[in-house]
């Protein structure tokens, strides 16, 4: 994946401001609900199941009785 030329770099790499920003952001990430996350996967799996396309081994399906 190629960066875009035009675009500035962060002016911090290390140090304590580095680990400030990856502190925050592992904070958003930790703060969603358990819920939300397996509302989600739930929603991902569907749609992945439904593309007939697909590659690799095809999931059984469950028939109810």
């Amino acid at each position: 994946m190629k960066t875009d030329p035009t675009t500035p770099l962060p002016e911090c790499h290390e140090g304590p401001a580095a680990f400030q920003r990856f502190d925050e952001g592992v904070r958003q990430i930790l703060s969603v609900p358990h819920s939300t996350l397996v509302r989600r996967e739930r929603a991902y799996k569907k749609k992945v199941a439904a593309n007939p396309n697909r590659r690799g081994p095809k999931p059984k399906v469950k028939t109810s009785v």
